[in-house]
């Protein structure tokens, strides 16, 4: 019933148009100069039955084709958060002020008039709607004197309906994202179960898909990397080791890399990510998004080890010098022993020489304390000797 309804609301547009056409070539006398054997009443009643009759016809494939763009239109505009949709409408109206404007004073030029301020109009709005978009960060800086409008520049997040959430419902949450990293690594599940890390962890739905990819690779290394990260996540949802663990359905379209999926998301978020790649971790504080090193903190809050300090190690395999040998504490540092590949495979007692810091961790160097005391011996029986001498 609709259909038919919709169907002669277009058949009577179209015979309106068809009469609106006709008014305006007999007003040029287009009609005349052709020799047009009716009179105007009848000129009025064929072009509008023309125009009706073919909107009658083309009426069923413009309905389908403007269905088909609603439902494309739809679908974007699904994907576009709100605070670009509210940027890119308020640039399209002031842009068609500005528009409105000038075309006041180009309406007197004949017979272009009309049309520059068409093209006028059409050119300030897709101006204003790009301004709008890129500049959405500003827009909303001249209404920070309203509540609804205050809050972290960006800060937005989607809830359990998919929609997302802004300003101080994303801050409530205090988001966490995690990147696929991360979540391979495991170290997360352990860190959160400390109560050390706070608030919602959050798992775009890129890097679960990403994670999916992994654990169905070919590769036997790539497989069980993914299995594990899809077991850390389960793991942590099951056990509720964090106040909440949120997957978030969005994804970016216009960006092809995950890295940098996740970056945007940091931005439209303003909440920090969780990582252990050392390249992403660069590239968000380039970009101003704070980051959460999962190796960074393990380097933190390893133990101190001060030069002098005795300790039991038991020496692993060959270093690079000559006579070197390579041990690890239980927290993986290495320990580097001078003239310590006589003890390999043995648990000796070493002394501390000096501690290196570089940017993949800490670097122990030390020596055994058999040789430093055999040395000392050594030193005091020839001052002893000089003494008497």
């Amino acid at each position: 019933m609709i259909r038919k309804i919709v169907r002669g609301i277009i058949t009577v547009l179209a015979g309106a148009l068809g009469f609106y056409l006709n008014a305006i070539l007999l007003r040029l006398n287009v009609l005349q100069s052709l020799g047009w054997p009716i009179s105007p009443i009848w000129s009025f009643v064929a072009m509008a039955v023309i125009f009706a009759g073919v909107g009658f016809l083309i009426a069923p494939s413009s309905m389908r084709g403007f269905l088909k763009m609603m439902t494309w239109f739809d679908a974007r505009m699904n994907k576009v958060p709100t605070h670009e949709l509210i940027g890119g409408a308020l640039g399209i109206i002031i842009g068609l002020i500005i528009a409105s404007l000038l075309s006041n004073a180009l309406n007197g030029i004949p017979i272009i008039g009309s049309v520059i301020s068409i093209i006028l109009s059409a050119s300030l709005g897709y101006l204003g709607l790009i301004i709008g978009v890129k500049r959405k960060e500003e827009i909303f800086g001249f209404f920070n004197f309203l509540p609804r409008f205050k809050g972290d520049k960006g800060d937005k997040g989607k809830g359990k309906d998919g929609h997302l959430r802004q300003g101080s419902d994303a801050s409530a949450l205090n988001y966490k994202i995690l990147d696929t990293s991360v979540i391979i690594d495991g170290r997360i599940a352990d860190i959160v179960q400390t109560g050390f890390l706070e608030g919602t962890l959050l798992i775009p739905g890129f890097v679960l898909e990403e994670l999916q990819h992994i654990a169905d690779s070919s590769d036997l290394l790539k497989r069980n990397r993914g299995r594990r990260g899809l077991d850390i996540l389960n793991q942590i949802s099951k056990e509720r080791l964090a106040n909440n663990v949120e997957i978030m359905e969005v994804d970016f379209e216009d960006i092809a890399e995950v890295d940098s999926k996740l970056v945007r998301l940091g931005q439209n978020l303003g909440a920090p990510i969780l990582t252990n790649d050392y390249n992403l971790n660069k590239v968000a504080e380039l970009q101003g998004v704070k980051v959460l090193n999962i190796n960074e903190l393990a380097n933190a809050v390893k133990p101190i080890v001060l030069p002098g300090e005795e300790m039991e190690v038991q020496v692993m395999k060959e270093g690079k010098e000559p006579g070197q040998g390579v041990a690890y504490l239980d927290d993986g540092t290495m320990i580097v022993v001078d003239t310590g590949r006589r003890y390999m495979g043995q648990t000796i007692t070493v002394l501390v020489t000096s501690v290196l810091q570089t940017a993949a961790g800490r670097m122990i160097f030390a020596k055994p304390k058999a040789l430093h005391e055999k040395k000392s011996i050594g030193l005091s029986a020839t001052n002893e000797v000089d003494a008497l001498g």
